[in-house]
């Protein structure tokens, strides 16, 4: 008897959910930062980083949609 096929990701969904962590992360942290105190600036405006989560963010969006639709299409492919 066969087992049930797993589960598995694929690679697209994975580059994409590092793509929105590491382009949106670093405008997260500089938020998170000015929210708890951390730096001088109460109200920064870090450039940067929001161009760099602005560029980042649909791009990761769509890689990952489109990884966890390859992937349930694999499943159901293996499975059935």
């Amino acid at each position: 008897m066969e087992s049930p096929p797993r589960f598995k990701l694929t690679v697209v969904f994975w580059i994409g959910l590092a793509l929105l962590v590491l382009g949106t992360g670093p405008l997260l942290l500089i938020i998170l930062a000015a929210e708890l105190g951390l730096t001088s600036d109460p109200n920064p405006n870090p450039i940067g980083p929001g161009l760099l989560a602005f560029f980042t963010f649909w791009p990761a969006v769509i890689l990952i949609v489109w990884g966890l639709i390859a992937s349930v299409l694999r499943y159901r492919r293996q499975a059935g």
